[in-house]
Formats: structure tokens, sequence, C-alpha cells
């Protein structure tokens, strides 16, 4: 051990002695932050769909949530409404408490069991009830996450600041009123090994990881990390697994790397250090990701592989903390099987992008071979959503999407079951972005407890339908015109295994707009690119069928 102090130190002082590179990784940063100010949105409005939520209390989110027993327990209860509000909880789990001015719930329950727990908030103006099950068993994320990346805005310039200020924007915003809850730092954090584990500490631009985690949590907010089993991360820092028993990385030693430990790509051949080294120190980052009170690890490289994914798999556990596991990238259905047992989510395809090709792409060609993983504890992931302000740490723009194609994007995400990670600048989101990202009854469907993939039942010459049923027993539909005209689309509820009369909602109106019979058909003209999403009440019936449905 002494010898990683002195070879640290040593690289240490080598890095401090390289002016020109640290100068040119700190003005390189310095750009980044003045194109992201420069960038304003444009004006979407006339696209708004979603109304804005009542002044009344309105509880959101899921209506299932999942934890171990014994492990740290995080709750923020997503409520809408005039603020200040009062939250109770009735039936809460033995070990569990609630925080009743900010309607946190946290803790650690004792028993395994299912509890049905009565929410109800309370301002000047009304209250809003709800019952939550919470699981307490051997099953996590038992409805998609929802969250925020910084990969797709800030890249490798991430920093403590940027994390912070989307957490504040969490709150000012209202996302986390809806049940967006995850803030999650990918590459770019990692400094060189030590601590008491030997485990990978941050780099100068985060200072603090323990207060950070800290002050997330005391908004109700989940705190995600990122890593990988390669000697290098796909940005050139340390991963997980390590050539020298001693945790040291030749490449450091030699003082090749910036001020932030970044591999210096102009003297190293990137794709030599992306290789799984001799020895894994997966424990040891999974003990200090711990006691950060980190929540979300998106474990990435590719191929993906069983041995690899098992081991951090393991070594999460060890911890007995409660951490989603999310593998990236570009996973196989061959190994689903593998994926299904040892994560919570997996990435199904390489990067999106902000444009049609990309997301229409990865949305509709390669999620529906993965419908029979999906259940809760097990979501496929494809890919953040491309909203907003986006960049990649190198030139920053507003989303090539239109209007349309982002509520193609984000009514096929919902359906899909897929996670959702918004990769945007979220100090600036505009209110169009919002009134997609803040429609309960849209997320409703992402977040349904049944955990079931909307699939195709419908395909023609450019346009597909997909349906997804729901646990009260009414059905999703998704209604995508794929041509850039625009396109008639419709349904037959009966061809969809509909026989009684159903009153058809607007999802993204929040408003019922007719009611059909079995063997009516339902119309509607839907713009380029564009998408019309339903729910059919009261959808499947039970009761007894009479007369002729033929």
């Amino acid at each position: 051990m002494k010898s990683h102090y002195i070879l640290a130190a040593i690289a240490a002082i080598t890095m401090t002695s390289a002016t020109a590179a640290a100068q040119s990784a700190t003005q390189a940063r310095d750009e980044i932050l003045r194109q992201a100010a420069a960038i304003s949105a444009p004006d979407y409005s006339a696209y708004i769909l979603t109304p804005a939520a009542p002044d009344t209390p309105r509880i959101n989110g899921p209506k299932v949530y999942g934890a171990r027993p014994k492990a740290d327990f995080l709750y923020r209860i997503p409520t809408t409404g005039v603020r200040p509000m009062s939250f109770s909880a009735k039936g809460l789990p033995a070990g569990l408490k609630l925080d009743r001015n900010k309607g946190i719930i946290s803790g650690r329950a004792v028993r395994k069991g299912t509890y049905k727990v009565q929410l109800t908030a309370t301002n000047t103006l009304g209250s809003d009830s709800r019952e939550l099950r919470i699981v307490i068993g051997d099953r996590i994320a038992l409805t998609p996450p929802l969250g925020w990346n910084s990969w797709n805005i800030w890249g490798n310039a991430v920093s403590q600041d940027i994390i912070l200020e989307a957490a504040r924007a969490f709150e000012q915003t209202g996302l986390a009123d809806y049940g967006w809850s995850y803030v999650n730092i990918d590459d770019g954090w990692q400094g060189l090994r030590g601590g008491k584990y030997n485990a990978i500490q941050p780099n100068k631009k985060f200072p603090d990881m323990k207060a950070l985690g800290d002050s997330l949590h005391a908004r109700g907010l989940k705190f995600g990390i990122y890593s990988g089993p390669w000697c290098s991360t796909y940005a050139s820092h340390i991963g997980s697994s390590c050539d020298n028993e001693d945790g040291t990385y030749w490449w450091v030693t030699q003082g090749m790397v910036d001020e932030y430990c970044k591999a210096d790509r102009k003297q190293i051949d990137k794709e030599k250090i992306r290789s799984f080294g001799k020895y894994s120190f997966a424990r040891a980052d999974a003990r200090q990701w711990a006691d950060w009170g980190v929540d979300y690890l998106k474990y990435d490289w590719n191929p993906n592989d069983e041995w690899w994914m098992r081991d951090m798999r393991e070594a999460l556990d060890a911890t007995g903390r409660d951490i989603v596991y999310s593998i990236s990238n570009s996973s196989r259905v061959t190994i689903g099987p593998a994926l299904q047992k040892y994560a919570e989510c997996w990435r199904t395809t390489g990067d999106i992008r902000d444009n049609w090709e990309s997301m229409a792409g990865i949305g509709f060609d390669g999620q529906d071979r993965w419908a029979g993983y999906r259940r809760p504890g097990n979501w496929p992931d494809a890919d953040m959503l491309v909203l907003g302000k986006v960049g990649w740490g190198r030139k920053m723009r507003w989303t090539e999407l239109t209007p349309w194609e982002q509520y193609t994007h984000i009514t096929l995400w919902s359906i899909l079951a897929s996670p959702m990670l918004l990769g945007c600048d979220m100090s600036s989101l505009d209110p169009f972005t919002l009134s997609l990202l803040c429609n309960n009854e849209v997320l409703d469907v992402n977040q349904d407890p049944l955990g079931i993939q909307g699939v195709r039942i419908a395909s023609g010459d450019g346009h597909v339908t997909y349906v997804k049923p729901l646990e009260d027993g009414s059905i999703a539909v998704a209604l995508f015109n794929l041509t850039d005209k625009e396109k008639v689309l419709g349904f037959t509820p009966k061809k969809l295994g509909l026989y009684a009369d159903q009153t058809v909602r607007d999802l993204w109106r929040q408003e019922d707009v007719g009611g059909i019979s079995g063997k009516g058909r339902w119309e509607v003209t839907v713009p380029p690119h564009g998408a019309a999403f339903y729910r059919l009440s009261p959808g499947n019936t039970a009761e007894k069928l009479e007369g002729c449905y033929r």
C-alpha cells in the first residue's frame, strides 16, 4: 500500500508540472460552459399540449416502490400544488418515518412484506390521497428509473457544481414533483485510487462526494455514479480493474494525464487501455460508493459479459445498500437471462443522438426484441432522452428533434416502459420541454406497476401502432406517423381484443376526447414524425359477454 501512495505522489507532482496540459483542460472546460450559456431556447410554446397542474395537491409518481429490508430507504412523495404543503402516510412499514413538511419517507424497513400505504398531501386549497404499495423484499427498481445523467450535455466537463445545479433544477422546475429523482454523474469524476478501501477517489472537480450525496438525499433525490470494468473508461479515466495489484496505472505514474486525471490521448492509444485488468477492484469501489451514499451505478463496457457483470453485482450486494445496477452499453438478447439475473437496467443500444434517424432507429427498430425480458426490477434501456440543450461536452446546441419528433420520443419511451434519463442542461429547461416531462398521465403509462413493455400490433406504409396493458385493465395505445407528411391513423377496439364500449382519453391533452364501440374505428390526423397517445377505458372486461361479438 505504501508503494501506491508513493506512486500517487509522484503522479501528482508530475501533473502539477504539466502546466500546459492543465491550462488546456481548464480552458476547454470554460469554453464549454460559455457555449452552454450562450444557447437560447426556441419558442415552441404553440406546441404545448399538457395542461398546467392544478394549485390543489395532486400526488404523482409510481404506485409501487421496492426496497430491501434493513437497507437505507428514501422516497420523496411527488406532489404538485401550491406550497406550503403537509403530508401524512398511514401504514408505513416499521422502521420508516415521514418528514411531514418535505414529504420524504426515509429510514430502514425491518421486515419483508407488501405494505399498502395511504399517502395524503394537503395545502390551503385542498388535499389529495393515493395508495403507494411499498414492497420490502429482494427486488428494487419496480418501475423504470426517472432522472438525469450528465453525459449528453457536459461530457467530461462535469463537476460537483454542475451536479448540484441539476439537483436544484429538479426542485425549481417541478420535475421532482412528477417522480424524476435520479441525479447521475457520468464519466469524468474519477481521480486516482486511495482512501481506506484503495478505491477510485474523485478528481478536483468533485471536492466532497459525501457532501454531494448528502445534499441530494436532503432533497429526496437519488445519487448516481459511473464506472466500468476495464482499466480505463470510455473517457480515459481509470476504471474498476487494474493490471497492478496495488491499483496503480502505468499511464498515470508516467504523467500521461491532465489535471483531472484523464489520460492524454495524444500520447496513448485509447484502445490499448480499454481492456480488462488482472485485478478487480469492484469490492473496493462499491464500498466507497456506499459510503458516499450512491443509489445508482452506470457500469459501461462493450461487449457486456457475464463474469464482469456478476463481479460488480456481488460487490454491490455486499455493501448492503440498495444501488440500482445499470449495465451499458449495446447489450445483446443472447445474454438476456444473465442481465435479468444481475442487473436492474441495461442499455439495448449504442449512444443516441438528437436526430430523427437515431431516435427512431433505436426506438422502433431495436426494442421489440426485448419485450420478453422486461418486468418489474428489469428494464431494457433505450438510452437517454435527447431533449433541450445538448452537446456532449463539445459544441452546444438545442436538440435537432422537431417538436413533434420530441412527442414521438417521449410517447415511445413511455409505452416501451424504458428508463427515462434526461441528458440536457438542467439550468435552461424551457416551457415546452417541461411540458413533455411533466405530464403525469403520460408518465403513469411508463411507471405502470405491471411493468409490461408496449408492443407493436400493427404497422404499414409509414406508420406503427403500439399497445400496452395497464394494471387497472385499461389499455394504452400509441399511433406513430413515420413519414414526413400528415397521415390519418386509427384503430378498432375489437382488433385490440376489447369488446365493451370504450372512453378514449388523449393523454397529452389530458382530456376525454370521445367514445367508441368495440366494432367502431377511431381515427386521428397525426403530424409528420408525430404521435397520438391514448388510454382506453375500461379496457378489458371480466364481465360475462352475451350475444354475438364476432
